[in-house]
């Protein structure tokens, strides 16, 4: 995965008002902790930030008064009418370090004929990977799964270096059976009104 250089500026106000003019700025108010640190109050340029975002899980290089740090977005909150981001938490990992993070469930193949359905019961897993190899997604092949069918947690087939941080027995996609449409009664209506 590569790493996404953004440029960071301390933050010196706090509360609704400041938070408000740093996004009239094009600013986005977010705070870095982790590892024990005090946390850091700063701002991010707001095109840049969301860009880098559209990569679940992505690995951001700040530059924070001078000083480099690596961190990864841990969450994200976004205006629920605009979509614009807010605020950011973001954790300061180390290279090597490992880091549980969710990643993206992707399908592929068909599933048996007969209009059965699948259900995602979880989109995500919960993964432990190396902090600057953070996968962005694993693949379950659904070929050919009839009715009944689900795959667990630990039937999905990891990339290297990522190991199950979950729950191995939860079910994360099941196939349903498609319910037919009761065909309606004929003549049901207006039987009685007859006489």
């Amino acid at each position: 995965m590569a790493e996404i250089k953004l440029a960071a500026q301390v933050r010196t106000e706090f509360g609704k008002g400041a938070a408000r003019r740093a996004r009239r700025a094009h600013q986005v108010p977010a705070v870095v902790y982790g590892h024990g640190a005090e946390p850091v109050h700063i701002t991010l340029p707001g095109h840049e930030l969301l860009l880098a975002l559209r990569t679940a899980n992505v690995l951001i290089g700040l530059e924070i008064d001078g000083k480099d740090a690596l961190v990864i977005p841990k969450a994200v909150q976004r205006n629920p009418l605009k979509g614009d981001i807010e605020h950011v938490d973001l954790l300061t990992v180390k290279r090597g370090e490992k880091v549980n993070v969710e990643i993206a469930v992707q399908v592929e193949g068909d599933l048996a004929p007969g209009g059965n359905l699948l259900e995602y019961v979880q989109n995500t897993l919960l993964v432990e990977a190396e902090a600057t190899h953070i996968p962005e997604s694993v693949t379950v092949s659904v070929q050919g799964l009839d009715a009944g069918a689900s795959i667990l947690a630990k039937d999905i087939p990891l990339p290297k270096g990522s190991v199950l941080a979950g729950d191995e027995d939860a079910i994360v996609l099941q196939v349903v059976a498609a319910q037919a449409e009761e065909p309606a009664a004929e003549g049901a209506e207006g039987e009685g009104e007859e006489g």
